[in-house]
């Protein structure tokens, strides 16, 4: 008799969730040099990573208190170290605004220069977006990779993505981010098609056409394909969400500041089993979940993208059909990192960001119910402050489930009810309706007959008006 034997690695396969397989293979992932802006082929922007190793940050401070820089400067540090860095040094400089030149002025540039070099870094990254001429200047007297916050922001993003239309929505924001950017050293200057009388061969002479050129060419044609298939993805995403609009199934749109938690709430109210992560932007792709509130009505809950200060108008550009859902739904679940040091800076990051979105729409901001996570690892007087702060508030801690309850209670509250009032008689062979009554209205009063049951309920208009046609009375009713 011969036995199968299960190899230990196979057998805990069995039980790990989407999340578990998705950060398993997150971490084998394999940086590859390359932020060239020299492009063999165009779709070469998809695949990219840039080479962080060994970084020096640095930071203007031009506005607010120093302690609001310092927090700025540290959020960059752990959006380098989510790209896969080592950070080594971080400074900040006080300036009205930044030198037009090279983002610090040319002195403090030979102090960066002596502290690259002190360091052994290979890397500068930029607390803001740098102008081509910045990140041309700077890069020629530090003699290392220079990029900006915008830059590292876009890798991280490019190495999240999952989704066929995470992935376009990056590749587009990268291209556009790039564009202006082009530069061209030593022959990627000369002309292609083009040449010396003698050296070009017959039909190769004239003007011809610059390696730049011929990029911003490909650049151009690729953005325009991108856009194409990012409207028609948005178009799928439309019609499924006009489905839970007819069947008047409320909406949830859960947004925030990357990192506050919005992932593990979503989990820890509909079970959903998507990967959490403690990293800036762990998850990108929008995930919808059915769930259904305390009193049995349904709803569908939405995670979206991650918020951060100063996020690059190429994502929200390239992310606004995603970040539709929020416009869209009839309640944001707006949540806050509550052991964040500064989390009414978040709040504000976030609104800036909304408000946005929906004035480009000329849409009106839906009902906001603020939800302060992670309050198991705050302290008590982070706590009442927040609670001063924000009174209205919700205050849950998603990892250990504590305020979970209460807060499914108050979402209960707010979202809109029904406000038909039937009262309809189901067969015992029609389970079908009985069960689009439970799911769809709010089920008040179940009465139980030998033919069958009498439901009163409050259901939207649209299943109101169907069951004004298929209303079935009893013979003895």
């Amino acid at each position: 008799m011969t036995t199968s034997m299960q190899r230990p690695d196979e057998a805990r396969e069995e039980f790990l969730s989407g999340g578990d397989l998705e950060r398993s293979e997150r971490a084998a992932l394999r940086r590859v040099v390359g932020l060239s802006t020299e492009l063999a082929d165009v779709s070469e922007v998809e695949y990219r990573r840039l080479r962080l190793e060994r970084v020096v940050l640095v930071g203007v401070w031009t506005d607010g208190d120093s302690a609001y820089a310092e927090a700025s400067l540290a959020e960059l540090a752990r959006l380098a170290e989510t790209a896969g860095s080592e950070v080594l040094d971080g400074v900040v400089q006080r300036r009205q605004r930044p030198d037009p030149a090279t983002y610090i002025g040319s002195g403090k540039v030979l102090e960066l220069r002596d502290l690259v070099a002190a360091n052994g870094a290979d890397t500068v990254i930029c607390d803001g977006e740098l102008s081509p001429g910045q990140l041309r200047q700077l890069e020629d007297k530090l003699k290392v990779k220079v990029i900006d916050r915008t830059a590292l922001i876009l890798d991280i993003f490019a190495s999240h993505a999952r989704s066929r239309e995470g992935k376009a929505q990056v590749e587009l924001a990268q291209l556009r981010y790039l564009l202006p950017r082009l530069r061209g050293w030593g022959d990627a200057m000369s002309r292609q098609a083009g040449g010396q009388m003698g050296n070009g061969g017959i039909g190769t002479r004239g003007p011809g056409e610059t390696k730049l050129e011929t990029d911003r060419r490909r650049i151009h044609k690729r953005i325009s394909k991108l856009r194409r298939e990012i409207l028609a993805m948005s178009k799928v995403r439309e019609t499924k969400r006009g489905r839970r609009v007819a069947n008047e199934v409320p909406s949830i749109a859960i947004a925030g500041y990357t990192n506050a938690g919005k992932s593990s709430l979503l989990n820890a109210i509909t079970g959903a089993g998507v990967l959490v992560d403690d990293a800036l932007f762990a998850t990108l792709d929008p995930t919808t979940r059915r769930g259904t509130t305390p009193d049995g009505r349904s709803l569908t809950y939405t995670d979206t993208v991650g918020f951060v200060r100063h996020l690059p108008h190429q994502l929200v550009d390239a992310f606004h059909s995603t970040l539709e859902e929020v416009g869209e739904a009839q309640l944001l679940v707006h949540v806050v990192d509550g052991a964040d040091p500064m989390p009414e800076r978040q709040v504000s990051s976030v609104r800036d960001v909304l408000t946005e979105i929906t004035k480009d729409r000329d849409e009106q901001m839906p009902q906001e119910l603020l939800v302060v996570n992670k309050t198991d690892a705050a302290d008590e007087v982070a706590i009442a402050r927040l609670r001063h702060l924000f009174p209205d508030a919700v205050f849950v801690s998603a990892r250990t489930g504590v305020g979970v309850e209460a807060l499914q209670e108050r979402i209960a509250e707010l979202i809109p009810r029904p406000d038909a009032l039937v009262e309809v008689f189901v067969p015992y062979t029609d389970g079908r309706l009985a069960a689009r009554l439970h799911a769809e209205g709010e089920v008040l009063e179940e009465r139980h007959s030998d033919e069958g049951t009498t439901i009163r309920a409050r259901v939207g208009a649209s299943l109101a008006a169907e069951l004004s046609d298929s209303i079935v009375e009893p013979a003895a009713y």
